[in-house]
């Protein structure tokens, strides 16, 4: 890079003073000065698009290597699941042979109850009970009723000074 120490920017200043004149020589340094900031700002945009555009690459990268462990992941919990339902129908191969007793009804009553359901009725009482305690106590909501004079006799000022 360049040089630059105090006796040569003191060279450069008296040169340019000469050169350009007392009138103008601020206005000239304020302008090159600006432009000395507009080339930093690009430099360091430059700089954050090209470590930007690494990360992003970087990122592809990951991405790529987790949709393949991923999918290998997939095959064998497939070929896993294949060989439990290879497994499974040997073991109950046999069951499909004994008799069922009472088959037809059970069948019936399994009907009924599919036909005649209802979901139970939300039962807000129910549902609050089952908040628990400590969640209570820090959302503020109140476990113990208390009277309205109770409460302002609760937070009653007290006097500063007791009667004598």
């Amino acid at each position: 890079m360049i040089d630059l120490g105090i006796s040569k920017l003191a060279l450069i200043g008296a040169v340019a003073l000469i050169v350009i004149g007392p009138e103008k020589l601020p206005r000239v340094a304020r302008m090159v000065g600006a432009m000395l900031g507009k080339a930093q700002r690009y430099v360091a945009d430059v700089k954050a698009e090209v470590s930007r555009s690494m990360e992003l690459e970087e990122l592809k990268k990951m991405k790529e290597t987790m949709q393949n462990a991923a999918r290998d992941v997939e095959a064998s919990v497939q070929s896993g699941a294949s060989d439990f339902e290879k497994s499974w129908s040997e073991v109950t191969a046999g069951l499909d042979d004994a008799p069922s007793y009472g088959a037809d009804a059970h069948h019936s009553i399994g009907a009924d109850l599919k036909t005649n359901y209802q979901p139970p009725k939300k039962n807000w009482r129910i549902k609050q009970k089952a908040m628990p305690q400590w969640y209570k106590a820090r959302s503020g909501v109140r476990t113990r009723t208390q009277s309205g004079a109770a409460r302002v006799a609760r937070f009653r000022p007290r006097s500063s000074s007791a009667p004598r």
